[in-house]
């Protein structure tokens, strides 16, 4: 392909499809949906810390690279005879206007909880859910874990967990921790039960205050290592 000051998503599908055929890159044609999962994982890490540095520049770039995510999966798909780019597109395309009455019909939604009441009752239809279990269930197991547990609290709660909910777990958690004592330390298969419960009814205080537990951990992460290297510079100062 000649080089051009501007290119198109047709331009990068031909760069895709060249760089995966018989007679392309090494590397590039042999990868399989399994073989990319990782990279397609780290990119969208990559596009998050980007975000929180507030970095516009390398937003691009790391999009970019999720974009190429997608590309290549739809290529290796297509030559494999599952489904094509032109199916993705179509395919989220349905969904959006499905999961927007609101805009593209006559349902009513006058706020952003509106819309994702909406958004998980045309879902339920639409995945075929008999019980709430069902939609519980279908939360991906290969989600990191505290994102995992806030999707599995907030479809139990219906995204509207009430005041009695949330002083209960808010008891629930004094008891547990009250419980602890230096007695049962080297339990292990208890205290691996213990700490399960507690991070679980900690993301459920965080369903209820609306806040995301995966970013508040990663705040409070940042936080400890700021004050460790803070403690460990202590005696240089005082050099």
């Amino acid at each position: 392909m000649k080089k051009k000051e501007k290119y198109s998503f047709s331009d990068f599908k031909d760069i895709m499809e060249t760089l995966t055929d018989e007679n392309g890159c090494p590397w590039d044609k042999i990868q399989t949906h399994e073989t990319l999962k990782r990279y397609l994982i780290e990119e969208c890490y990559e596009v998050i810390d980007a975000i929180e540095k507030n970095d516009k520049t390398n937003l691009r770039e790391e999009l970019g690279d999720v974009l190429l995510q997608v590309f290549f999966h739809s290529v290796i798909a297509e030559k494999n005879g599952e489904f094509s780019l032109n199916d993705v597109v179509n395919g989220i395309c349905e969904k959006m206007i499905s999961r927007h009455p609101h805009i593209f019909s006559d349902a009513q939604a006058e706020t952003s909880d509106d819309v994702l009441l909406n958004w998980e009752e045309i879902k339920k239809k639409e995945k075929g859910y008999r019980t709430k279990t069902d939609a519980l269930k279908s939360v991906p197991k290969t989600f990191p874990s505290l994102m995992r547990a806030e999707k599995v609290l907030k479809k139990a709660s219906d995204s509207n967990p009430n005041q009695l909910a949330f002083e209960n777990t808010v008891l629930k958690i004094k008891n547990i921790l009250n419980s602890f004592s230096s007695d049962n330390l080297c339990d292990y298969n208890t205290n691996y039960s213990i700490i399960g419960e507690l991070l679980l009814l900690t993301v459920n205080i965080s369903v209820f205050l609306k806040i995301n537990p995966e970013f508040a951990l990663t705040n409070a992460t940042e936080k400890f290592i700021n004050r460790f290297e803070n403690i460990e510079d202590m005696p240089k100062t005082r050099n």
